[in-house]
């Protein structure tokens, strides 16, 4: 990476870092996906129940397969002929792992989901949130970091999964209503009440949509 890129990201993540601590919710900063596994790991116990909400990011620097591996009760919901049962374990888990569709400058975070149980989970339930976020999704404000979401993390889903909705077709949100459609519910999360719920870790990479 460009030493001038690599320089604005540390710093751009230092704003976005102090937006958190000011929403109370911990940031930190990691310099690639090896660095920012070994915080995730710092930051999940041995012993822990763990769940996830399907987030790329969290695979793409190793997480699952870590959590996989490791002395962790991992609750793998591809492992559950009802997924029902295994989102409701997830809500008394120990740790949840994600990532965020967008996140503006000064901490504010927004993701879009469709059956809700990824937002649910964030908003409520798991006693920690580890969150991996590539500076990619990172958004001046929050009208840019909402059209990101809408119109780059959605159209992208859409079409990883298969899904017929105009924004596959189109590459941007029509504000749709297909019975596939993956914007059901959006997200914004601009506070924690527990100082000690949500830890986002800021990778100086690009990850996810």
């Amino acid at each position: 990476m460009d030493k001038n890129i690599f320089h604005r990201n540390e710093l751009l993540a230092q704003k976005v870092i102090k937006g958190l601590q000011s929403r109370n919710m911990s940031g930190y900063y990691a310099e690639d996906r090896e660095a920012a596994l070994k915080i995730a790991l710092e930051l999940i116990p041995e012993g822990s129940s763990v769940s996830m909400g399907g987030g790329l990011s969290v695979s793409e620097i190793g997480l699952v397969d870590a959590v996989k591996t490791g002395s962790y009760n991992f609750i793998d919901r591809d492992r559950y002929a009802d997924k029902r049962e295994a989102y409701l374990l997830t809500y008394d888990a120990d740790v949840f792992l994600a990532s965020a569709n967008a996140i503006t400058e000064d901490g504010i975070m927004v993701n879009i989901d469709g059956n809700a149980n990824r937002v649910s989970a964030m908003a409520f339930g798991p006693k920690k949130l580890v969150l991996i976020v590539g500076m990619n999704k990172v958004c001046p404000d929050l009208d840019t970091a909402m059209k990101r979401a809408r119109n780059v993390a959605a159209p992208i889903n859409a079409q990883r999964f298969g899904l017929s909705t105009p924004c596959s077709k189109t590459g941007a949100c029509m504000d749709c209503k297909s019975p596939d459609t993956i914007c059901c519910q959006f997200l914004i999360t601009r506070f924690s009440r527990d100082p000690a719920r949500i830890h986002v870790i800021l990778v100086n990479d690009t990850l996810g949509f």
